[in-house]
């Protein structure tokens, strides 16, 4: 849940901004940005923390490393497809089948208990995945839905 202050701080920042500099609040760019800067920062960790997140991957998948890199790529993309008004709708929808699809492996990583930042076996197992990672799974599904589509 620590990441989502990430998304909320970026909202924040971006939505006062927009009142300061043009006069209004704009919830859309600012909700947007938000999961960008979200999705984006989470996009580049695949690239730092490959070993653990190929370890997250359940077993009967090849190519592990490729798979993390691919969807670190594929999460970068989603940042930078949600800032143009062109985009943001099929960029959403792909998010959150997107979302949908990794959470397989977060029920994977959470039984194997994987620590992603240690790549190793001494993670929070499911006590994490029930407190932690499906509620927060829920509210970025509800975020990109929201801001993506909903508004766009």
């Amino acid at each position: 849940m620590k990441l989502l202050t990430i998304l909320f701080i970026t909202f924040i920042i971006a939505l006062l901004g927009t009142k300061i500099f043009q006069g209004s609040w704009n919830f859309l760019f600012s909700g947007n940005l938000g999961m960008a800067v979200f999705i984006i920062f989470t996009g580049f960790a695949h690239f730092k923390f490959q070993k653990g997140m190929a370890m997250m991957i359940p077993d009967f998948i090849p190519a592990k490393m490729f798979w993390v890199y691919f969807t670190g790529i594929i999460e970068i993309g989603a940042g930078i497809g949600l800032m143009f008004p062109s985009t943001r709708e099929i960029t959403a929808v792909l998010l959150i089948i997107f979302l949908i699809l990794v959470f397989i492996a977060n029920i994977n990583s959470s039984k194997k208990k994987v620590n992603l930042f240690k790549a190793d076996y001494s993670g929070p197992g499911m006590n994490y995945l029930y407190k932690e990672r499906l509620p927060m799974q829920i509210i970025l599904i509800a975020w990109t839905w929201f801001f993506g589509i909903y508004l766009n």
